[in-house]
């Protein structure tokens, strides 16, 4: 079996895990294709960084855009600061140790949400603090919304 597991996993990656799982299971540690199971395994690791990271940059650019065009303040925009964070909680919940990560992505998952802040309203970039004005308690906390 181990001979015929790469060539699946190029030809055929959900029979792949099908298999890799079942070889877990039965404990056949010995016919896993281990090169591939750890490419797998980091690759759903970054996975969730990303979504960490794209969740926190969504939330960020809606808590400036809260904060810094008042008159178009909505329940829309209020759904979705309340739905990432929802999202990002859960994901801590899930993964405890991601909070590090959040905490080492927040300089640039900031710096993206304020050019889309700025592409998306008429706001200047240069008129959003060039650095995060939240703490990170306070973009996690479910009933923070900035001034």
């Amino acid at each position: 079996m181990t001979g015929t597991i790469p060539s699946l996993y190029q030809a055929d990656f959900s029979l792949w895990l099908d298999q890799t799982a079942q070889l877990l299971k039965s404990r056949q540690f010995h016919e896993l294709d281990i090169d591939h199971l750890v490419e797998e395994i980091e690759a759903l690791n970054r996975s969730e960084k990303r979504e960490v990271e794209s969740r926190l940059e969504v939330l960020l650019m809606h808590l400036l855009k809260w904060q810094y065009q008042p008159e178009h303040q909505s329940r829309s925009w209020q759904a979705t600061i309340r739905e990432q964070r929802r999202q990002l909680l859960r994901l801590l919940k899930d993964s405890p140790s991601l909070k590090g990560h959040l905490s080492q992505a927040v300089d640039e998952c900031y710096t993206i949400a304020r050019e889309k802040a700025a592409d998306e309203t008429t706001i200047f970039l240069e008129n959003f603090p060039a650095q995060c004005p939240y703490a990170i308690a306070e973009v996690l906390d479910p009933d923070f919304l900035p001034n």
